[in-house]
């Protein structure tokens, strides 16, 4: 994680047609991923509503920051995206340099 991460906001993102249903991310941050019936994970809002669309994105609570990147470097699925809101380049998941 670069310094520059720490302060800038974060959204999270997963892909469902890699999520392999492992589960890593809801034990990382049950509080932004949960699975759905499908057995696959979804991020939920700060409200705690499971958004289903596809590539639907919510934001990283702060306090969650390094449980989200730590999720999305673990799944096997490399299916988590997490970018900078402010300029869309993903800083954990699979296209993060």
């Amino acid at each position: 994680m670069s310094a520059q991460t720490g302060t800038d906001e974060l959204q999270v993102w997963v892909d469902q047609d890699l999520c392999t249903g492992d589960g890593l991310c809801v034990q990382y941050a049950p509080e932004v991923f949960e699975f759905d019936i499908d057995g696959l994970a979804y991020v939920k809002d700060h409200d705690g509503e499971l958004l289903q669309s596809p590539s639907v994105r919510t934001g990283v609570p702060a306090h969650l920051r390094l449980e989200v990147i730590d999720a999305a470097k673990e799944c096997p699925g490399d299916c988590i995206h997490v970018v900078r809101s402010s300029d869309d380049v993903e800083v954990a998941g699979p296209d993060a340099d």
